[in-house]
């Protein structure tokens, strides 16, 4: 399985520049900390997506000695820890622009992605749509432009059950929100692993 990963990365090796360049756009762009180290972790993960699609690559994994448990196992691991290299030359290169950002946007933005990853990665595994890349990215940068308007409103609108989570410790909060964001990312994975035994490649 850490053979799949590793595999991943080196797909990803001749995009570096392409990625070291989006991230050098949005730090110019004065984009905010969270939003940039959500779409940096999007990156490798979702740009695999997409080359496995246009490749067929599937029909080549199950020719080779692994389980479809394993194959799905090492993209859920798989990106974990490209988060976790996203965060390192993200935070890297905030601090040679010499950006501001806290441990909480890293938290934050990474708490978006892996929910994001966790509703989106059943879908690659359900459609075959040429388009289906571009689809989840244009959603993506929409929910990220209309998201924070939507959320105010649910502020506004809901202010007693937004009293009463605010109430709350921040430890207590990010004890939650991360507890809920894990249970969501295994159901996914749960849920892509049923999807990926029953197809036929």
């Amino acid at each position: 399985m850490l053979n799949l990963i590793k595999r991943d990365l080196i797909l990803q090796k001749k995009q570096l520049l392409v990625y070291l360049g989006c991230i050098v756009f949005f730090i110019v762009m004065n984009t905010h900390p969270i939003l940039i180290f959500t779409i940096t972790s999007i990156f490798i993960p979702f740009n695999t997506h997409a080359y496995d699609e246009k490749t067929e690559t599937n029909i080549l994994l199950n020719s080779l000695p692994y389980t479809r448990k394993e194959i799905v196992a090492s993209r859920y691991i798989g990106t974990i820890v490209y988060m976790l290299l996203a965060i390192a030359v993200t935070s890297a290169m905030l601090i040679i622009f010499q950006k501001s950002f806290t441990v909480e946007h890293i938290v934050m933005g990474n708490a978006l992605f892996l929910l994001f990853a966790a509703i989106t990665f059943p879908l690659f595994y359900q459609f075959k749509q040429n388009h289906m890349s571009s689809i989840v990215m244009v959603s993506f940068l929409v929910l990220a432009h209309f998201g924070p308007a939507a959320v105010q409103f649910l502020v506004t609108k809901f202010s007693t059950v937004t009293d009463a989570i605010f109430s709350l410790s921040v430890s207590a909060l990010y004890t939650i929100a991360t507890v809920i964001i894990v249970c969501i990312y295994i159901i996914s994975w749960g849920v892509s692993l049923i999807i990926y035994q029953r197809k036929a490649f």
